[in-house]
């Protein structure tokens, strides 16, 4: 599996971008499928994630009701809509799947996830 992340960018305090990530491999229910980010110096953060094929998804609460994450499954793509965004929210954004079905309680976890995308960068100027 190879992910594809897209759509950073540097943007103003207050605007929005979506980012994406193409899956080369095909996605299956309960697949964990999640955003996360770093900044130098620190660890990665968890941003947002869902189980594929499941209707739920979960947010930092950092980013809770600002960011949206959603699917398409003709393109097998996940979504990552960023409003509102804020200078803290400057960072390289990471997709990430895993390889088998991810319980609940892991989905926040960086080492639930087996497959990693690039990384994009989203800079935001106060």
């Amino acid at each position: 599996v190879q992910l594809q992340a897209s759509g950073g960018g540097l943007v103003q305090a207050g605007d929005s971008l979506r980012l994406a990530c193409a899956a080369s491999g095909r996605s299956f229910r309960g697949q964990g499928k999640a955003w996360f980010r770093q900044t130098p110096g620190k660890e990665r953060e968890f941003v947002a994630a869902m189980r594929w094929g499941v209707d739920n998804t979960y947010y930092a609460d950092s980013v809770k009701g600002r960011f949206t994450l959603s699917r398409d499954n003709a393109k097998n793509t996940v979504y990552l809509q960023m409003n509102g965004l804020k200078p803290e929210d400057t960072a390289v954004y990471y997709c990430a799947a895993s390889r088998a079905g991810t319980i609940l309680s892991a989905l926040r976890g960086v080492s639930s996830y087996d497959y990693w995308g690039q990384g994009t960068l989203v800079t935001v100027s106060s």
